[in-house]
């Protein structure tokens, strides 16, 4: 399938989404699309699926005019679309969320399960994904679900299929599977359009590569015509002459220490402390127990042994609001269900954990509230029409920058980051990062967990590493490298 995108206008109200891009796709590539958050590249491939309608402009898809009508009639047509936020009924289970809406019955209209299973089966072998398919699905992890949302699509029989950070959650070895899938499509003429922010992945992957910035086609060129750094000055209209910003800390006092921390069946013996002004790193593979142990630090899930000491004093937190009274933050992976309240505006998110702030004798300051939410807005640089905007309408970058500006406002002595730049471009990254350098400078202690093991490296000054529930090492920075961190991580030595 040929597609070929001219001249492509969009505008929610006043703002001005789209404003002239052009993009063609040919048959049987996989063509990179890259852009900072807010650049408008998940609006342009909502264009093409039918979910937002044009404004101006014409898309010809095999030499004729074609405007989809809907993302289902997309669909029937070819055209398939894994989008970033996993579209995942948690209580149905793996087997159902692969059909719905495409259920197969007999020829006396009964649910042909039998026939749905072994095309499920055929699927999960070919991607390597070992999931019951009566599980539920609100039961697999954040990777699992990835894995299931992109069976879904290439059981469709798809011609095109857009990847929306298709590997945001992905192990490095689910990664790899992924990519023998994608090398496989190409050779049997599927295209496939690629979003990530993950440049390793575009130049590993990829034929061609349209950049975007602020709503423009910037450039369209082959792969082997390109280089990282020209990339990244396309997306972000300047030069970023470190990806990582140095650090140079000063650690202080302990602020956290865990001591033999236990929750059967998801980690056993966990012992870690975390200074002022120092970040920590958390790396392990999917599944290994990082996000579980950060959860119940949090008081998100329950201990079943060990002990919590802030400051060098035991502490007691069944319940997340024993955290926040104790100075801990957190930024879950799973900014959607659980870091944002879509619906609220900006404002009420940042404020949601703040409100102590604002508040006098039960009454809220709106001016207090306004100043504290403008502050942050601007501190963070994040793209918004107004601070009354829904949350939902926000690009998945700032969706991230404002759940980060909600714990920040608590003034936190411990701020816990579960992939904290989990599809977010790459200059929205370097502002993460810097925020936490200004953050260690100012005494805040950081654990970050992340499944990107550059990232791992390039900003933390210890390194733990996670297998089957346990730390299996601890890595100084200097001393850190993937193949290290990689070995222990599997459980080497």
């Amino acid at each position: 399938m040929n597609i070929v995108m001219k001249n492509i206008h969009k505008a929610f109200g006043a703002n001005r989404v789209l404003t002239g891009v052009d993009f063609d796709l040919r048959e049987g590539e996989v063509h990179a699309l890259m852009g900072e958050n807010g650049a408008g590249k998940s609006t342009l491939m909502n264009i093409l699926t039918g979910l937002h309608r044009l404004d101006e402009g014409t898309i010809v898809i095999d030499g004729k005019e074609t405007y989809f009508g809907s993302p289902k009639e997309a669909e029937e047509k070819g055209v398939a679309f894994i989008h970033q936020e996993l579209n995942i009924w948690p209580e149905m289970t793996v087997l159902e969320n692969l059909f719905i809406g495409k259920e197969m019955t007999s020829r006396f209209g009964f649910l042909n399960t039998k026939q749905m299973k072994a095309l499920a089966k055929a699927q999960f072998e070919q991607l390597s994904v070992s999931v019951p398919l009566t599980q539920e699905a609100g039961e697999c992890s954040v990777g699992q679900q990835q894995m299931i949302e992109i069976a879904k699509a290439l059981m469709t029989d798809a011609k095109v299929i857009i990847m929306d950070e298709p590997t945001a959650a992905l192990t490095e070895r689910e990664i790899q599977k992924l990519f023998e899938v994608i090398n496989a499509l190409r050779k049997q003429g599927v295209s496939i359009v690629y979003i990530s922010h993950r440049m390793e992945e575009i130049f590993a992957i990829c034929d061609r590569i349209t950049v975007m910035r602020d709503g423009k086609t910037v450039d369209t060129q082959a792969i082997a015509d390109t280089s990282f750094d020209e990339v990244v000055r396309k997306m972000v209209g300047r030069e970023l002459t470190e990806r990582y910003p140095a650090r140079s800390p000063s650690p202080g006092e302990v602020v956290l220490e865990v001591k033999n921390l236990s929750a059967k069946g998801r980690f056993d013996n966990v012992s870690f402390a975390v200074r002022a002004g120092e970040i920590v790193g958390v790396s392990g593979l999917m599944g290994a127990g990082r996000t579980e142990i950060m959860r119940a630090i949090f008081g998100l899930d329950p201990l079943d042994s060990g002990e919590i000491y802030m400051r060098g004093k035991k502490v007691a937190i069944r319940k997340p609001t024993d955290a926040v009274k104790h100075g801990i933050g957190f930024i879950t992976e799973d900014r959607k269900d659980e870091g944002l309240v879509l619906d609220f505006s900006v404002r009420e998110n940042m404020a949601l954990t703040n409100l102590f702030s604002f508040s006098h004798n039960g009454f809220i300051s709106s001016k207090k509230e306004r100043d504290f939410v403008n502050t942050l807005v601007q501190r963070l640089q994040i793209k918004t029409h107004t601070t009354e905007t829904a949350a939902r309408n926000l690009s998945g970058g700032n969706q991230q920058k404002v759940v980060i500006a909600k714990w920040i406002g608590i003034g936190p002595s411990l701020l816990i980051l579960d992939e904290p730049t989990r599809g977010v471009d790459i200059g929205a990254k370097r502002e993460i990062y810097q925020l936490m350098n200004e953050l260690t400078e100012r005494g805040v202690a950081i654990i970050m967990v992340s499944s990107e093991l550059p990232e791992v490296l390039g900003m933390s000054d210890r390194i733990l590493v996670v297998h089957e529930g346990k730390i299996t090492g601890e890595v100084d920075r200097s001393n850190a490298t993937q193949e290290f961190i990689m070995t222990l991580a599997t459980g080497g030595h």
